[in-house]
């Protein structure tokens, strides 16, 4: 019998089906909910939205205290260490453009090998109990590195990033890929052209591909292109596409 895998890194490599969200809004409750309704995972969004270190710290707390895996999309690799210190489950890293960036988020990610500054005396060594070593290879195993392929520079370099040790799967940022690419749509031929080539090297690689969906109606297209991991929207977008579906009731029910 297949022993059950149970840790993110682990379902990732699997090619299992996961669902999350992104999380707009500072603060604990969205997640708690989420985390009670079964998502897989949430992305704290530090670098679209207004998180500071006291709130993602909170809202890491909150993911541990509900069960939910939690990501934090950082601003930058200045940011990564924080983001593990206090507990994430990995992290999303935009604007991974060159091999070299690539290889500069593994180093900060990982201690060995790596760079990634030391503590055990925050949530991720458990305050302390976890000594050195056991510290290290904990978060070792478990940090989850997810890169973000967003810009056109990316393209020139791909075989080369793909191919760097470490990253765990790769995030098809469809969106400033259509921006820089000057581009309205993101199905327009140049980003589907773009898209594929991203594809087809990381697929190349064997490593797992992410996206992110409006809805699920989304879903299927990009399933077939190998991609089993998706973010759907953000607790703002669900909230906001709950309470529209929900006022389009009620004003059909409403006496005229």
């Amino acid at each position: 019998m297949t022993e059950k895998k149970t840790g993110f890194r682990e379902r990732l490599a699997a090619s299992d089906n996961m669902l999350g969200t992104f999380i707009k809004t500072p603060g604990v409750q969205a997640i708690e909910v989420l985390g009670d309704v079964g998502l897989d995972f949430v992305v704290i969004d530090a670098e679209h939205a207004p998180w500071d270190r006291n709130a993602i710290d909170l809202a890491l707390l909150a993911a541990k205290a509900s069960g939910i895996d939690a990501f934090v999309r950082v601003e930058s690799t200045a940011t990564i260490l924080t983001a593990l210190d206090c507990g994430a489950t990995g992290v999303m890293v935009p604007h991974v453009s060159t091999a070299k960036i690539a290889q500069e988020v593994v180093d900060a990610c990982r201690y060995r090998p790596g760079r990634r500054g030391f503590t055990n005396s925050s949530r991720s060594g458990q305050y302390g109990r976890l000594g050195l070593t056991a510290h290290i290879e904990a978060n070792d195993s478990r940090t989850t590195i997810i890169a973000m392929l967003e810009d056109p520079e990316a393209l020139d370099h791909i075989e080369d990033i793909v191919a760097v040790e470490g990253i765990d799967a790769f995030f098809l940022g469809r969106g400033d890929l259509t921006v820089a690419l000057g581009e309205s749509a993101t199905d327009a031929a140049p980003v589907k052209a773009a898209i594929a080539r991203f594809v087809n090297a990381v697929s190349a690689a064997k490593k797992p591909l992410c996206a992110f969906v409006n809805s699920s109606v989304e879903i299927p297209a990009l399933r077939a292109l190998g991609i089993n991991t998706f973010i759907i929207s953000s607790e703002q977008g669900l909230l906001r596409l709950a309470a529209s579906t929900e006022l389009t009731k009620f004003k059909a029910l409403s006496p005229a």
